[in-house]
């Protein structure tokens, strides 16, 4: 190896036009250290600004109310299969529900919910909203519904300017979704109400109709009242035929949970079948054939009074039905009082005294440090430029004719 300096400058010189100037950590260091001042002066000033831009923002208080799936309460097994039967309600929210509390987090993110807190605290005019639409998207940034897989418990947060309005918002979601579960009738004994319900109405509606035909029968034919004998038959029709009609009912609910196997569903099959028999026993040895609507023979009743018996006994069906469907609603909804509320508040949300956001800490925090990094880099980067120059002057005139063609001017 020769020791000529003129080869190691040469050498040197070759290095650098191969793999361009290299800088070491100290001089990086020692860059850095010349700006210093800039440095410090911006990242004091940044420090500053941000400690002040927090004070300025507007604060966000948020309020917090929780509440306890039925799932956490060790219930019936009834209500809590159907739940699980309800797992397709999740698309509500835009999930699909796997446990009881997804369920109830996306009953309390679906739009009826949503759609009734708009309505009752005038959320679009509130967030600036043009539609509901846009209002649905707006509310995730204000509202946050999440549960404790491990508790069970079901959180509704609240983000706003006003402390006592986020607790009135996030209180207000039990509530809302109260209803929306009446509606739906999740468990079994809400189920049980809600047929009974509907049966109870048609049996009303078909009551009133039974007596308006009565009262024109009788306006028609002057008919007023029959004899006891006839009396007593139509009335033991009618009680067969109200036994047939609540066994009927019964059966259909049995088989919403229950096969045909079940042995609750071959008796009342069985039942079902000796009372039509008895039934149809009755009218055939009145002298009238199976399945007629009369219960008197009918050559032993003048013509007038035919249409009296149809009224009479129609409407004596239809009074013993509606004591039968209210007895069972009535049991219905002992049952579904029983079982309690469905969605039960652990915590109600009070007025935060404490605003949540902004933090002027962590604002103060990132800005400094954004800054200082900030400015490390521009003093470096700056420094750098000037000293390839120095070393490679080919490197500027590229950087400068790179400057003019990217100009718009």
């Amino acid at each position: 190896m020769s020791n000529d300096p003129v080869h190691a400058e040469a050498a040197s010189a070759i290095d650098i036009e191969d793999d361009g100037p290299s800088v070491g950590l100290v001089q990086a260091l020692t860059w850095i250290g010349e700006g210093k001042r800039l440095i410090s002066i911006v990242t004091v000033g940044a420090a500053i600004a941000s400690v002040l831009l927090g004070l300025l923002l507007p604060k966000t208080y948020t309020a917090r109310a929780s509440m306890l799936a039925p799932g956490s309460q060790q219930q019936g097994g009834g209500s809590i299969a159907a739940l699980a039967a309800l797992g397709s309600l999740g698309s509500l929210a835009g999930a699909a529900a796997k446990t009881p509390d997804d369920l109830y987090v996306a009953l309390l993110k679906s739009d009826s919910v949503q759609r009734r807190l708009d309505e009752r605290f005038e959320l679009k005019q509130r967030y600036e909203m043009q539609n509901y639409e846009a209002l649905r998207k707006e509310m995730p940034a204000h509202i946050r519904v999440s549960s404790d897989k491990k508790s069970g418990l079901i959180t509704v947060e609240v983000d706003d300017k006003e402390p006592k309005f986020a607790a009135e918002l996030a209180n207000a979601h039990a509530a809302e979704v109260t209803k929306v579960l009446g509606r739906l009738a999740v468990s079994e004994a809400q189920l049980r109400r809600v047929f009974f319900e509907k049966q109870l109405n048609e049996t009303k509606e078909r009551l009133i109709k039974a007596e308006q035909d009565l009262r024109l029968v009788q306006e028609k034919s002057g008919v007023i009242v029959l004899d006891k004998q006839a009396e007593a038959l139509i009335t033991g029709a009618a009680q067969v035929r109200a036994l047939i009609a609540e066994r009927e009912v019964q059966l259909k609910v049995l088989r919403t949970a229950a096969t045909d196997r079940n042995p609750d569903v071959i008796r009342m099959n069985s039942e079902l079948g000796a009372l039509r028999s008895e039934l149809a026993r009755m009218e055939s040895t009145q002298g009238g054939s199976a399945g007629s609507a009369v219960d008197i023979p009918v050559g032993k009743l003048p013509e007038a009074a035919i249409d009296y018996v149809r009224a009479r006994r129609e409407l004596k069906l239809q009074e013993t039905l509606l004591e039968t469907m209210l007895r069972q609603f009535e049991a219905a909804k002992l049952d579904e009082a029983k079982e309690g509320q469905a969605l039960q508040v652990v915590d109600v949300a009070l007025p935060p005294d404490h605003k949540s956001k902004p933090s002027v800490a962590l604002i103060a925090l990132g800005s400094t440090l954004l800054a200082f990094f900030g400015s490390v880099a521009f003093v470096f980067v700056r420094r750098f430029n000037a000293w390839s120059r120095e070393i490679n002057p080919g490197d500027a005139l590229a950087r400068a004719a790179m400057a003019r063609a990217w100009r718009w001017r």
